[in-house]
């Protein structure tokens, strides 16, 4: 399938209101769970080629509003990669020591090693997303930012680590459902925030932080913005992605010094 229509171009003026939250490809569910599966069968090989070539790295950066699907991506789509070459992580309000540093100091420590595939569940753009919206920060320190966080994202391609990041654009209308959903169902309580609802009455503030946060897309770290209304679409458009970036990185399985022809095992 086709997916650049998805992917943020690098030096254009980002309106959310430009990509459906409900885009399903013209497919239907249960057609697009068959070649999700297919893809992440194939993730999985190409995952083993990256881990054993041990040169280059993938992080996968998730970004989305309250219940926009983030650990949903992570248990259906990251589930299908071999955890001994996985790190996951995900930041959450800056400790003491944390704040004592620069705001990208907690973010370096966790990206990907040679031959490991990174996930961040919500990332460094929350110090541009709500420090901005709750007036944290002046406009002028988020749009400096932005500009740091680029050369660090160049900085991680210049060394070997390829950068993808999601946004799970899904509507107010969806929002709305999920969370009520959780206050339905006692199984789901324990993943309803009230605070999201402070988030949601701030709805056109964090669309504005976000368009200007998806104008960091560039060719060594794109952006894409994923139609997350539908979540079997949604799992099916990342899973394209990332194995049309894995296969574009091309990892080798590394050569061993023997052959093995000439080795007999009794």
């Amino acid at each position: 399938m086709k997916t650049d229509a998805y992917r943020v171009k690098e030096g254009k003026k980002v309106r959310l209101r430009d990509w459906n939250t409900d885009d399903d490809g013209g497919l239907d569910e249960k057609d697009a769970k068959v070649l999700t599966k297919r893809l992440q069968d194939q993730l999985f090989d190409w995952q083993e080629r990256l881990y054993a070539e041990q040169k280059q790295a993938l992080l996968i950066v998730l970004q989305a509003r309250d219940a926009g699907g983030k650990d949903g991506v992570v248990k259906h789509v990251v589930g299908s990669f071999n955890p001994n070459g996985l790190k996951i992580a995900s930041f959450k309000v800056p400790t003491p020591e944390e704040l004592a540093h620069d705001f990208l100091w907690r973010i370096h420590a966790q990206t990907p090693g040679r031959g490991m595939i990174g996930v961040f569940n919500r990332s460094h753009y929350e110090d541009v997303l709500v420090t901005r919206v709750y007036d944290m920060v002046d406009a002028n320190t988020a749009k400096a930012r932005l500009k740091q966080i680029r050369h660090f994202e160049d900085l991680l391609a210049a060394s070997g680590t390829r950068v993808l990041k999601f946004y799970l654009h899904i509507s107010k209308e969806e929002q709305k459902s999920r969370l009520q959903d959780r206050l339905d169902e006692p199984g789901k309580h324990w993943k309803f925030n009230p605070g999201d609802l402070k988030d949601r009455a701030h709805w056109s503030q964090f669309t504005a932080a976000y368009q200007d946060a998806l104008t960091t897309s560039t060719a060594a770290a794109p952006w894409y913005v994923i139609p997350a209304d539908h979540k079997w679409y949604r799992d099916l458009v990342i899973s394209q992605i990332i194995l049309d970036t894995i296969q574009d990185m091309n990892p080798q399985y590394p050569k061993v010094n023997f052959d093995p022809d000439e080795i007999r095992i009794d």
